[in-house]
């Protein structure tokens, strides 16, 4: 017998586990939106989305219906989220459109970043929040903090 990995095949360390309302139509925005693929759908006896998984990308994010018996409230039943994904993408300008067209309401506009990514951010259907990016410069921690001190500077003018 193998010995069973401690993390297992196509996960990373950190996974995240979204809370939604409508698990069916969060699953559609999110491929619609981010390209996700769809991995994995298990539905509790009542009918709403016990767990799910979806691909995007390189990694995996799990799903489930909210289930307030168990104190799994989404972002929509608490007043908003306090976390934010942060999304690698080919293409920022094409997956934010995408987000957008399927429903994602635009926080900030795509643009050109200090820390050299083009970016931008959403809050899709549901309450969650993600960062869109696409990286397009390395810095050096020196050129990086130049650019933080100038960015920083412009936003107190």
């Amino acid at each position: 017998m193998s010995e069973v990995k401690k993390i297992p095949e196509g996960y990373h360390s950190i996974t995240p586990a979204l809370i939604v309302k409508d698990g069916n139509a969060a699953i559609e925005f999110y491929k619609k939106g981010f390209g996700a693929e769809e991995r994995h759908r298990m539905k509790s006896p009542d009918g709403r989305i016990g767990h799910a998984e979806l691909r995007i990308g390189d990694s995996i994010v799990m799903l489930t219906d909210e289930f307030p018996e168990m104190k799994c409230l989404s972002p929509k039943s608490i007043g908003g989220s306090p976390v934010s994904m942060y999304i690698y993408v080919e293409d920022v300008d094409d997956t934010f459109n995408k987000a957008v067209s399927a429903g994602a309401k635009v926080l900030d506009p795509v643009k050109d970043q200090f820390w050299g990514d083009r970016h931008g951010r959403i809050e899709d259907p549901f309450g969650h929040l993600w960062s869109i990016a696409t990286h397009k410069k390395d810095l050096s921690s020196e050129e990086m903090k130049k650019a933080a001190e100038e960015a920083f500077s412009q936003m107190s003018k």
